[in-house]
C-alpha cells in the first residue's frame, strides 16, 4: 500500500506544507516506536503523550513526512511536515484514504451496547461464515481475520490501527466485518471512514461515567452510530434495537433507515415465545420475521436471550437463511470469559463472567441464581481509574443476589485496590442473617478463599476480567487468569 504525499495532502483540511511533496508515503502511524521508512508520522496531543516531542526519533527511524499542529523550532532534516489546525481531525482524513476506504467497500455490521456485545459479534460471525462468506471480526477479545487472530488493544482500535486492520481483511478476501463499536469509538471518531450496513443496540446501562459524564452523554454517544447510519452509497441498511432497553426509543426516533425490533413484546419483529434456562443449556424458542425458531442453545441465561435475539436480527437483515441460522445457533457453545464454566474436578460449579459493570453483574448472578441448589457466591472487584460511581451500586446488586460476597481487586490501574474496595463496601455495612462478606485485596487469595470454602451444590461467580489474562496495577501489568487459578487450586489438591 503506498500513496503520494500530494495525494494525501490534497484530502486534508487546511493544511500548510513545509518542504517537499514529491514522495512516497508507504505506512501512516501516531505511534512513533512503529515508524518505518517511508511513513507518514501523525503528531498526536494526548492526555499524557504529545507526539511532537517524537518527531526526531520519527526521522532517524525513516519518517519522511509528519502531520503536525506546531511546527518545531528546529526540523530534521528532510522531513516534511503538513500543518493543520488538529492532527486528530487531519488522522480522520489521511488514514482511510491511504488504506483506499475499506471500510466502504465491505458490509460492515457494527455492534454498540454496555453488555452483550462481544458474544452478539461473535454469534453473527458464526453465523456469516457458515452461510459461506469471509468475514473479518473486531471486538473486545481479538481481531480476526478469518481464522487468524491479532490481540485487541481497545474494544475499537483507533483510525489508524482500524483502517489498516480493515484493509488487511479486505485484502483477505472479507466481505463481511463485523464489530463491535465502543462509545469511545464513537465519540473520539475512531471510526472515521467507515459506513456501516446494520447497526445493532444491545443496551445502554450505567459505565463509563468517569468519560461521559452523565448517561445521557453517553447514550448520545452510542447514538451517533444510528444518526449517521443512512450516510453514504451502500443500499440495504438495517437499524435494530433492542426495544426492552429505554435509550431504543430516543434513538429510534433519530434514525432515517430501516428499523428491526426485539424485545419480549410481541409488538416485535423478534420476539421469545418461550425460554427454560438450564445449568448447562437453554431452550429458546423465537418468532421472528423468517418464521420460529426452536433452539436449544449451548449458552445459557435470559442476558443470552437478548443477545441471541440481537443476532438473530442482524443475519436476518444481511438476509441469511433460517436453516443456517438455527444450526448455528445449537451448534454455539460460547466466547472465553463469558458466563464460562470453569471444570476442574471440583463439587460445584464455577463460573466466570466479564461483568464489570452493574447491570452486567446483575444479569449474571441472576442467571446463577437460577441455578443454584446450595449457596451462591461472587468474588468480584471494580476497575481502577475508572467510573466510581459504580462501585456502591455493584455492592448493594452483590448483596441482594449473592449469599457469600468476596469483594476483591479487579484492574486497580493507579488507584489504591483498598480505596476502591472501600467504595464498593460502602454498600455492604449491613448483612442480613445467612449471608456473609470478606474484603480480600489480592485477587487470587480472594478466589482461593471461595473455592476452599465453597460446598457441594454452591454456585461461585468470578466477575470482572472474564477472558482477561492480566491484571493492570499501579507500576506494572502481570499475568492473571482467573480461569488458570481455579484450574491451578485444583491441581494442587
Amino acid at each position: 500500500m503506498q500513496k503520494t504525499l500530494q495525494e494525501i495532502v490534497a484530502v486534508l483540511p487546511e493544511v500548510q506544507v513545509i518542504g517537499n511533496v514529491d514522495k512516497i508515503i508507504t505506512d501512516v502511524t501516531a505511534d512513533s516506536r512503529e515508524v518505518q521508512a517511508g511513513s507518514l508520522f501523525i503528531c498526536l496531543k494526548g492526555a499524557h503523550v504529545d507526539g511532537h516531542k517524537y518527531l526526531a526519533q520519527a526521522a532517524e527511524a525513516g519518517a519522511v513526512a509528519a502531520l503536525v499542529e506546531d511546527i518545531p523550532e528546529v526540523c530534521p532534516a528532510g522531513l516534511t511536515l503538513l500543518q493543520v489546525a488538529d492532527t486528530r481531525t487531519g488522522m480522520e482524513a489521511a488514514a482511510p484514504f491511504f488504506y483506499d476506504y475499506p471500510g466502504k467497500t465491505m458490509r460492515m455490521i457494527g455492534v454498540t451496547g454496555t453488555n452483550g456485545k462481544t458474544t452478539t459479534t461473535n454469534i453473527v460471525r458464526a453465523i456469516l461464515r457458515r452461510a459461506g462468506f469471509k468475514v473479518g471480526l473486531i471486538g473486545t477479545i481479538n481481531i480476526m481475520i478469518e481464522d487468524e487472530a491479532i490481540v485487541a488493544h481497545n474494544t475499537t482500535p483507533d483510525v489508524v490501527d482500524l483502517q489498516r486492520a480493515l484493509y488487511q481483511m479486505k485484502q483477505a478476501g472479507c466481505e463481511y466485518v463485523v464489530m463491535e463499536v465502543s462509545s469511545h469509538a464513537l465519540a473520539l471518531k475512531r471510526v472515521a471512514g467507515c459506513e456501516y450496513d446494520t447497526a445493532v443496540l444491545t443496551n445502554i446501562t450505567q459505565d463509563h461515567l468517569d468519560f461521559h459524564k452523565t448517561l445521557e452523554n453517553y447514550r448520545d454517544a452510542k447514538g451517533l452510530l444510528f444518526e449517521h447510519l443512512h450516510e453514504g452509497e451502500k443500499e440495504n441498511k438495517t437499524a435494530i434495537f433492542n426495544m426492552d432497553d429505554a435509550s431504543s426509543p430516543i434513538l429510534r426516533a433519530r434514525t432515517k433507515t430501516k428499523v428491526l425490533t426485539y424485545g419480549e413484546g410481541r409488538d416485535n419483529d423478534i420476539y421469545p415465545l418461550f425460554f427454560k434456562v438450564e445449568a448447562k443449556q437453554m431452550r429458546l424458542q423465537l418468532h421472528t420475521p423468517a418464521g420460529e425458531l426452536d433452539l436449544l442453545l449451548k449458552i445459557t441465561g435470559e442476558f443470552n436471550v437478548y443477545n441471541v435475539m440481537a443476532a438473530v436480527a442482524a443475519v436476518l437483515a444481511e438476509r441469511i437463511d433460517k436453516k443456517t441460522i438455527v444450526e448455528v445457533l445449537n451448534g454455539f457453545d460460547g466466547v472465553p470469559g463469558r458466563f464460562q464454566l470453569v471444570e476442574a474436578g471440583q463439587p460445584y460449579t464455577v463460573i466466570v463472567d466479564y461483568a464489570h459493570t452493574p447491570d452486567g453483574l446483575e444479569n449474571v448472578l441472576k442467571t446463577a441464581r437460577s441455578i443454584t441448589e446450595g449457596k451462591l457466591w461472587v468474588v468480584f472487584g471494580c476497575g481502577g481509574d475508572r467510573d466510581n460511581k459504580k462501585r456502591p451500586i455493584m455492592g448493594r446488586i452483590a448483596l441482594e443476589l449473592a449469599d457469600k460476597i468476596v469483594v476483591t481487586s479487579d484492574n486497580p490501574r493507579t488507584e489504591d485496590p483498598a480505596a476502591i474496595i472501600a467504595e464498593i463496601a460502602a454498600a455492604l455495612q449491613e448483612v442480613p442473617d445467612g449471608k456473609s462478606v470478606e474484603l480480600i485485596a489480592d485477587r487470587r487469595e480472594a478466589i482461593c478463599h471461595a473455592l476452599a470454602k465453597a460446598a457441594a451444590n454452591d454456585v461461585i461467580m468470578i466477575a470482572g476480567k472474564g477472558h482477561e489474562n492480566y491484571q493492570i496495577l499501579a507500576d506494572k501489568t502481570i499475568h492473571f487468569d482467573d480461569r488458570e487459578v481455579v484450574q491451578e487450586y485444583w491441581k494442587k489438591r
